[in-house]
């Protein structure tokens, strides 16, 4: 027991190092000011929970301190998703030992009304920020309630329509994703380029970004095929009758979909060899980099050490694995513990949370934009072996601003 305690004292120090010492240049592995300069997804596979709500104490409530924040989650019945991001909220305050924050956990039951009444009630004890909720129209309705009390929302979206002045995406964006993959092949040379992109919401979304970014590197599209379901033989034979008129091929399909279409593109004869396959950080699962047909396929994602570490402390406390977006409620409610000790009054002003410098995260260098979009810092991976390594790591710090990181 007194191992696993100092294991864990250790793993919370890690990650609350950068916020509590952000001004004095502590390294981003946790959370801090960066350098100079309906969710679309389903829910994620990240892990399943088991671990049950805290046995003392009060479960709606974490900490005692006189800042009041609102985590709104999916908390009804068992779900999985709602718990991490509880949890993972308590691990952020633990993490700083503070003593300035309460969070009121409320349970948006999964549905706009309940999120609209968890927002009400949250209010009316005093919340003076929103973390959460993950779905865009639960979103929408917190976002309503706070913006007529004028309380800024940091939610979990993959939506980028629920973001707006005051309510900011802290998820993993689809353009992100798209904007770096692209760049970087530009910069490697890819000047011709087709797509295969799912038929969804999601996939709508991350056409126009493959277009956009496109253009911005001057590459030529060649073919964007929109994937039906049970279309992937059909798509895949298009794609291969491009030949050599292309360099690279975009693929924005999620991980569950990808063992059958890689199968398909190698049976028509695409070679990634010869033809360099890209995706997205929703390719960062072992199912994808199981499959033979992607090895040495480029995607981008955040590294993977920031959540690596955020695991190891929420098995070593809760006994089970977190969910991926676990992270996100973690460096929402630190970000909030900072701004409170860094800040205060102006702690949670439009201009402290659209500071040009952006915070260091779990999952590495974010800002949020005025129009409540995020930008992020993002690695590029390759799939080698089975595994994942670093071939282009994430930015340290931000720029002037960009359309892209």
């Amino acid at each position: 027991m007194a191992r696993n305690m100092r294991t864990r004292r250790r793993a919370l120090l890690s990650l609350a190092c950068a916020l509590t010492l952000a001004l004095a240049g502590c390294t981003p592995s946790g959370l801090g000011r960066g350098g100079p300069s309906a969710a679309l997804l389903p829910p994620p596979s990240g892990g399943i929970e088991s671990a049950p709500l805290p046995a003392n104490g009060d479960p709606d409530r974490i900490g005692s301190g006189p800042i009041k924040i609102a985590l709104i989650a999916p908390l009804t019945g068992s779900s999985a998703v709602g718990l991490s991001l509880r949890n993972a909220a308590e691990l952020a305050v633990a993490a700083f030992d503070s003593a300035d924050v309460t969070v009121l956990v409320k349970d948006d039951q999964s549905n706009p009304a309940g999120a609209r009444a968890a927002a009400q009630a949250a209010l009316a004890e005093g919340a003076e920020l929103f973390v959460g909720p993950l779905f865009a129209a639960n979103v929408r309705e917190v976002g309503a309630v706070a913006r007529m009390a004028g309380k800024p929302v940091i939610a979990f979206s993959t939506d980028p329509a629920a973001a707006g002045r005051g309510v900011y995406l802290l998820s993993f964006l689809v353009e992100s994703y798209v904007d770096r993959i692209v760049d970087y092949a530009a910069a490697r040379g890819k000047r011709s380029m087709a797509a295969l992109i799912p038929n969804s919401d999601y996939g709508r979304l991350a056409e126009a970004a493959f277009v956009a970014a496109a253009a911005r590197n001057n590459i030529r599209v060649m073919a964007v095929e929109r994937l039906q379901p049970g279309a992937a033989p059909g798509a895949a034979q298009k794609i291969a009758a491009l030949g050599a008129q292309i360099d690279a091929l975009f693929i924005a399909e999620q991980a569950e979909a990808m063992a059958s279409l890689a199968q398909a593109l190698a049976s028509a004869g695409v070679d990634g060899k010869k033809v360099q396959i890209l995706g997205t950080g929703l390719w960062n699962d072992a199912r994808v980099l199981k499959s033979p047909a992607l090895q040495g396929a480029w995607f981008a994602a955040p590294d993977n050490a920031g959540f690596a570490g955020f695991a190891l402390s929420y098995r070593d406390k809760y006994g089970a694995d977190p969910s991926r977006v676990a992270t996100l409620a973690y460096d929402a409610v630190a970000l909030a513990v900072a701004l409170a000790r860094q800040q205060g009054s102006e702690r949670f002003t439009q201009r402290v949370l659209q500071g040009e410098s952006g915070f260091n995260g779990t999952d590495g260098l974010f800002r949020f934009r005025a129009d409540g979009l995020n930008e992020r810092g993002l690695s590029v991976q390759i799939i080698d072996n089975g595994s994942t390594s670093v071939i282009s790591p994430a930015p340290r710090s931000f720029g002037a601003p960009a359309s892209g990181i």
